[in-house]
């Protein structure tokens, strides 16, 4: 399992400070999601911590070794990164897009080993889109398209998986189809899961652990219990909130809320 770390980091958009001075455990072989109002810089962390968005100051660290001092290839071989923003994948079928999440090991491009197509066939076994395979991703549905971007970062076979914002613009059904995928590829493949989600309820029912964010720093951070709180909602998103418990899942719930 690979062991991620903040310490002390501060990213900036040229003279706009985003994060400053931020510091992040995150803990093996759980889900833990971040969770802040639009603007409080959950995505930019991510990026941080994914070595997409340079830092200022401080240090990231991977297994104990700064992340900014590996190769590209050894950071994708240790975490894979499913942005908000996905690339357009006009013309390319289901299987090849999931193979391309077996670059960061291959030795020649395009050149595809059997342990490599093994590592393809599980990916999709595992997400379900195995059906799929000569298929455009296009084709597909958001709920189906994003099971084929999770199957490529499974095929990347890192021990971490960061996704932002995974369930945004699927209905209810996918989400919960979604989520669901990312909680059993936890609890029996073991993947450390980060990601940003907006719904706080599905946040509370899925994750170990809630970092809750406000104006570019951590506020809060622990267990949906400790986190879905009225103060704490009121701090972090000017809400009064009515939590209730849920009777099936034993978790927190925002059953109503109103603008302070």
């Amino acid at each position: 399992m690979s062991q991620i770390s903040a310490e002390h980091i501060s990213v900036a958009y040229e003279d706009k400070i985003i994060l400053e001075d931020l510091s992040l455990d995150l803990l093996d072989g759980n889900i833990t999601t971040i969770i802040g109002s639009n603007g409080c810089g959950k995505s930019t962390l991510l990026k941080a911590l994914t070595r997409i968005q340079a830092i200022k100051s401080g240090q990231i660290l991977i297994d104990g070794e700064a992340i900014a001092k590996l190769s590209t290839k050894e950071v994708a071989k240790k975490i894979a990164l499913l942005p908000q923003v996905l690339e357009a994948t006009e013309g390319i079928s289901v299987y090849e897009l999931v193979s391309y999440g077996r670059f960061p090991h291959q030795k020649y491009l395009g050149n595809l080993t059997s342990f490599d197509r093994d590592k393809i066939h599980w990916a999709m076994e595992v997400t379900k889109v195995t059906p799929y395979a000569n298929l455009d991703v296009d084709s597909l549905s958001g709920g189906q398209r994003q099971r084929v971007w999770i199957a490529m970062a499974l095929a990347q076979d890192t021990d971490t998986i960061f996704l932002d914002e995974p369930t945004t613009y699927l209905d209810m059904n996918h989400q919960l189809e979604i989520l669901e995928l990312l909680y059993r590829l936890n609890q029996e493949n073991h993947k450390t899961i980060i990601m940003v989600l907006h719904d706080l309820n599905l946040a509370a029912r899925f994750s170990d652990c809630l970092v809750a964010m406000k104006d570019g720093e951590i506020k809060y951070q622990g267990s949906a219990k400790e986190i879905m709180t009225d103060a704490i909602l009121k701090d972090i998103f000017h809400i009064k909130a009515q939590i209730v418990t849920d009777p099936i899942f034993n978790r927190p719930t925002l059953l109503s809320y109103q603008l302070l």
